[in-house]
């Protein structure tokens, strides 16, 4: 989302080494933040935070990075350390699919223009550590953004959302020109969803508006007037007219509750969480009602809801590849899983998967490789097992509704 650049008039901004990008000097009490605007494709970038950093002003630097993307950057293999079962049991499984598919699209388009995404980050952690300088991390866990745009939408918006996430990623090998135009204002999350924020209040407020919020509020708690005379802030463009504003304005002088509730991941209404057991309580019911007419009717659903359910959640994973253990397990499992809200088709389906082709060493040590090119997914038996699960999943929740409408249509059709 392109936000227009700012001038600063403040004084002594003379003193600055001149920069590619935007610069916004704000001055708060005996603190002096000095907001650099950066591309995240961009060698100039770079170069204009060592150029400062290097110029002795300051005395603390912030970026826009939060913890888990600043130790993904100094440990690019993170990902792939994690315990698999306990993704799945966590119910995380579609959080590290997102994640290893923005980090994919993040290696080709390093691939293709030389340029690393967020290399002007990389440079201020290497600048700060060479300086001894406090290194502030002020932008909100990738995760917490990604739930609560997730939560922020209407939910028959969401499996787009998901779809369009991972496609765009996964879709070309090659990254187009207006991709990397849009990295230059944005960052990977960004992006990705620049054509849905453009249109979609509910994208664009967690997205970006809150997030200029959050790292306002970071700076006055981490870094608040008095505590470092000079601050450089370095964030992408697209961030530095609102973050800017909030600066700006009087911030509250404890900041720790507003960024909790910026933190808080809104809980699912009460009728979501219900229902999976109201279809599961209409599908019981349906059973009942078919057995009450006629013994052969009753029989006839049950048998339709297994094939159903079974050959769509066995047949997804099919598409994924896996283990024809797995193939076979999750058919008979799918049914029944779909009956009982409290553990799905998607984490069976892992769970054998992950029995009959455990992981070696070396998909660990690939994966984030791998998972640039689109058959790598299928290739390297982590991101296949996510696939599994991602599958497995909506295979068995296609099923559901189908086999549902199905047994209602009997029922209560104009030929019952």
């Amino acid at each position: 989302m392109t936000q227009e650049d700012v001038t600063p008039t403040v004084p002594n901004s003379d003193a600055l080494p001149t920069t590619s990008g935007p610069i916004q000097v704000i001055t708060v009490g005996d603190t002096c933040y000095t907001l650099l605007g950066t591309a995240h494709v961009s060698v100039e970038s770079a170069d204009d935070v060592r150029q400062l950093i290097d110029s002795g002003r300051f005395d603390a630097v912030a970026i826009e990075l939060c913890d888990a993307r600043h130790h993904s950057m100094a440990n690019p293999d993170a990902m792939g350390e994690q315990d698999l079962f306990q993704v799945f049991k966590q119910g995380k499984a579609g959080m590290v699919a997102a994640s290893l598919a923005l980090g994919a699209f993040q290696q080709r388009i390093a691939e293709q223009s030389g340029i690393q995404p967020g290399a002007e980050m990389r440079a201020a952690v290497e600048a700060c550590q060479s300086k001894q300088l406090p290194l502030l991390l002020v932008d909100r866990d990738v995760g917490i953004t990604l739930k609560r745009i997730y939560r922020n939408v209407p939910w028959w918006q969401r499996f787009s959302l998901f779809t369009g996430l991972i496609g765009s990623v996964l879709s070309r090998e090659n990254v187009s020109k207006e991709d990397i135009e849009k990295l230059k204002e944005g960052d990977i999350l960004e992006a990705t969803f620049s054509e849905f924020a453009a249109q979609s209040e509910a994208l664009y407020t967690p997205l970006i508006r809150e997030r200029d919020r959050y790292m306002a509020l970071r700076l006055a708690e981490d870094a608040p007037p008095g505590r470092y005379r000079n601050v450089l802030v370095v964030l992408g463009a697209g961030h530095l007219k609102g973050t800017g504003e909030h600066l700006e304005a009087p911030l509250p002088t404890q900041p720790r509750d507003e960024i909790a509730t910026l933190e808080a991941t809104p809980p699912p209404s009460k009728l979501w969480k219900l229902a999976p057991w109201l279809i599961t309580a209409l599908v019981l019911v349906g059973f009942v009602v078919g057995f009450s007419r006629n013994t052969d009717l009753g029989w006839q659903l049950v048998i339709e809801w297994f094939l159903i359910n079974g050959i769509l959640a066995g047949g997804a994973t099919i598409a994924a590849l896996a283990h024809p253990v797995t193939v076979i397990t999750t058919f008979f499992a799918a049914p029944l899983t779909s009956l009982n809200p409290t553990i799905g088709a998607g984490f069976v389906a892992a769970g054998v998967e992950l029995y009959m082709r455990k992981p070696k060493v070396r998909d660990f040590a690939t994966l984030r490789h791998d998972v640039v090119k689109l058959k790598g997914w299928w290739k390297n038996r982590v991101s296949r097992t996510l696939l599994v699960f991602i599958l497995a999943t909506l295979g068995s929740a296609v099923g559901t509704w189908v086999a549902g409408f199905r047994i209602a249509g009997t029922l209560f059709g104009s030929g019952a």
